[in-house]
């Protein structure tokens, strides 16, 4: 049932703190890594199980959310995954090896993949059928921003107190969410009440999705299938795949239903939301480490450079809702995402090893208005003829396709960055010989400069080659990082055919549950 004025307001506001919690805690850990390891005695490997953990128990829970949902009750999966969600984060901050945090952090990711879809699925049968492309427009605001600002925020915490407060701070907004979702939420009805459960199902949908993450996560740090339980893996994600969606179009009662994918909206959909994970995950994943490898700079700046994109895609959200309800085709307004999104990497793939903060303020402002105008007429794309049970099946799909377009992101491009360093290097060292007259102008000025400081002739060729050595290193990165962006953006480029498979709809109204 819709509801307007004050409550309505209220049950979007808590609905956005709670995806926040989840979105935010997908980055925000990342930049703390480093002082976490130090502090627990881990080793960098075994320190990247907190964030994998996390992404792996996160993407199994999203395609089940409309499920469980449905057979506890949209209001009390909520309410029980905020409430798990903040308690965790509390044994998160208090671990005292590494073991614990990982345990904590897969609980954590478990509980969080409850907050998204069944979070997304309230907030649009709250609002009137006809101001819903602006209610995604709002759950969108949490969706784009959090993953951009996670970084900032853990960079700020990491620097100025202690790594434990990157889970702390999640303990007063969880309360006030889960007695705002008390409060001011409706229930609906257990409609898998008395149903038998689909245990098969969810073994298999937890050996598929798991993992096919975790070889996404580890694969590249782990040189694919050089190692043996990446070959394991890949083989249990092949076969978990192909004997869940037979048992799920078998079973009476699954746990997901692929019956939705009829709707042709929704088919495509899973596609454009795959590219959209990739572009806003790949891209906030390349970004910031760029800037700290190679142009020096801190995780607190990196971050800061990162937040007025954010900042404008807040900005534009009401408007793009406006926009939809005002009749403007969606599909006009993701090709345009799309372009924006491309002009975006086309800029950075012409930066320099002199590039400042201020070379990067328009390009990341054009993401961020790209990245609203993709988002909510994409998603509204998607679910638009769902109704009913479908529409929390719809999201928890919807929003595991992102979740793994961001994965299959940031391996494709950690691997792509691997791949071209090693070409770019070969190029440049063909160019180091003394034929080259730039390469010798270059190593003997480091000769004479070294030479000024009191060194010998052979001490200061030596350090010349070592500095013309770190020059290969940064270029060689550099037009790395280039290529990355470069890639992204065609990817994003080619993919706005799929858009227009999907049906046109003037006044695109979405769907409510009809609870």
């Amino acid at each position: 049932m819709a509801e307007t004025g004050f409550r309505k307001w209220i049950i979007t506001i808590t609905v956005i703190m709670a995806a926040l919690l989840e979105l935010i805690d997908t980055t925000i850990v990342n930049v703390s890594l480093p002082v976490i390891q130090g502090n627990l005695g881990a080793t960098l490997e075994d320190v990247a199980w907190i964030v994998t953990g996390y992404a792996v128990a996160n993407v199994i829970v999203l395609p089940m959310s409309g499920w469980l949902g449905s057979r506890f009750g949209r209001k009390n999966y909520f309410l029980t995954s905020i409430i798990i969600f903040t308690a965790v984060s509390f044994l998160c901050g208090n671990a005292t090896s590494l073991n614990e945090l990982v345990i904590f952090r897969i609980i954590q990711g478990f509980a969080g993949g409850g907050l998204i879809s069944t979070g997304q699925a309230i907030l649009i049968e709250t609002w009137p059928r006809e101001e819903v492309g602006t209610a995604t427009a709002l759950f969108g605001l949490g969706a784009v921003f959090g993953p951009t600002v996670g970084p900032t925020i853990g960079g700020f915490i990491t620097d100025h107190f202690s790594w434990p407060w990157i889970f702390y701070v999640n303990i007063p907004v969880g309360a006030l969410a889960a007695f705002l979702t008390v409060t001011f939420v409706h229930e609906t009805p257990k409609d898998a009440k008395g149903k038998p459960v689909d245990w098969w199902g969810i073994a298999l949908l937890a050996v598929a999705v798991g993992s096919l993450q975790t070889i996404l996560e580890k694969g590249e740090s782990e040189d694919w299938f050089a190692k043996s339980y990446i070959l394991v893996l890949t083989i249990a994600a092949v076969l978990g795949l192909f004997f869940f969606i037979w048992r799920e179009m078998t079973f009476e009662h699954p746990i997901v239903n692929f019956k939705i994918m009829r709707h042709r909206s929704f088919a495509v959909g899973m596609f454009t939301s795959f590219v959209l994970g990739f572009g806003l995950y790949g891209s906030v994943f390349v970004f910031p480490v760029f800037c700290q490898n190679l142009l020096g700079f801190s995780p607190e700046q990196t971050g800061l450079i990162l937040f007025p994109g954010g900042l404008v895609t807040i900005m534009m959200m009401p408007f793009i809702g406006k926009a939809l309800k005002a009749g403007i085709p969606a599909q006009f307004m993701a090709t345009g995402g799309m372009v924006l999104f491309f002009v975006f990497t086309t800029m950075l793939s012409n930066s320099t090893l002199a590039s400042g903060t201020h070379d990067f303020f328009w390009p990341l402002v054009i993401r961020g208005v790209g990245m609203a105008l993709l988002f909510v007429p994409l998603t509204t794309l998607a679910i638009q003829d769902l109704k009913g049970p479908e529409l929390g099946q719809g999201t928890g799909l919807n929003n595991m396709m992102r979740q793994l377009g961001g994965s299959f992101g940031i391996a494709a491009l950690t691997t792509l960055i691997h791949i071209r360093a090693g070409f770019h290097r070969s190029v440049l060292i063909s160019h180091i010989n003394d034929y080259n007259s730039t390469f010798t102008e270059q190593r003997d000025m480091f000769i004479h400069r070294f030479m000024a400081t009191g060194k010998g002739l052979a001490e200061a060729t030596k350090m010349a080659m070592q500095a013309m050595e770190g020059k290969v290193i940064k270029q060689t990165l550099l037009l790395t990082y280039n290529d990355a962006y470069w890639i992204a953006g065609l990817i994003m480029l080619f993919s706005i055919p799929l858009i227009y498979l999907q049906p046109f709809k003037k006044n695109v109204a979405l769907p409510v549950d009809a609870h």
